[in-house]
């Protein structure tokens, strides 16, 4: 008695179980970002490194979003903070922001790039989210004052990391749950919108003696 053999259908790869793309590029609309978090970056660093080394000719300037006794860059720069590894905070972001502003602009041209490339981007972007929040922590409990240009440094560097995460793990770079990869795609807008709305709270709530009054 004969046999007949059966084939089986190749099982179709799923999206959720592709293998990345060798190398990857972005939209528009994500290359934008880059470009506008690194330019934000970039032009608080460059005021804050002004006016720090104004402040270091002359020990009685006063930088100009020294508003009151909570919002005084003034103090910040002159905080043993304000120069973690023996040079001011501030020159660390001239470099790390012109590298995001370059990448942006690349994508832009229609560059890709390499897995190495975005998880080291990634793993850039997750080490400054680390250093503002230790920042930010002691500006609130530690000195007790607020710098403007530092907020806007806050603000661009939580949602260059929420959307370069979002970007990285989306593509399979970075392993995560189907549906994980499923609501970044969707609310990939929610996670930096949190994250500075509780920063934002964090400042509220810290001084409401004195906005209130």
């Amino acid at each position: 008695m004969g046999t007949r053999a059966r084939t089986r259908a190749p099982r179709s790869v799923t999206a959720s179980h592709a293998a990345p793309a060798a190398e990857v590029g972005a939209s528009r609309g994500f290359a934008l970002m880059l470009v506008l978090t690194g330019a934000a970056g970039l032009l608080a660093s460059w005021a804050i490194t002004l006016d720090k080394f104004r402040l270091l000719e002359d020990p009685g300037f006063t930088p100009g979003c020294s508003l009151n006794p909570v919002v005084s860059c003034g103090s910040i720069m002159e905080s043993e903070q304000a120069a973690v590894f023996g040079f001011p905070n501030p020159m660390l972001g001239l470099v790390s922001y012109a590298v995001v502003t370059a990448v942006g602009a690349g994508l832009l041209a229609g560059a890709r790039y390499r897995r190495w490339f975005w998880l080291a981007l990634n793993g850039g972007a997750l080490l400054g989210a680390v250093f503002c929040t230790w920042l930010q922590f002691q500006s609130l409990y530690r000195i007790g004052a607020l710098c403007l240009w530092c907020c806007l440094a806050w603000v661009a560097t939580i949602v260059l990391f929420c959307r370069v995460t979002g970007h990285t793990v989306g593509h399979r770079m970075l392993p995560a749950p189907a549906r994980l990869r499923a609501g970044l795609r969707e609310f990939g807008w929610l996670p930096p919108i949190a994250w500075t709305g509780a920063v934002g709270m964090l400042v509220l709530t810290r001084w409401w003696d004195f906005w209130t009054s």
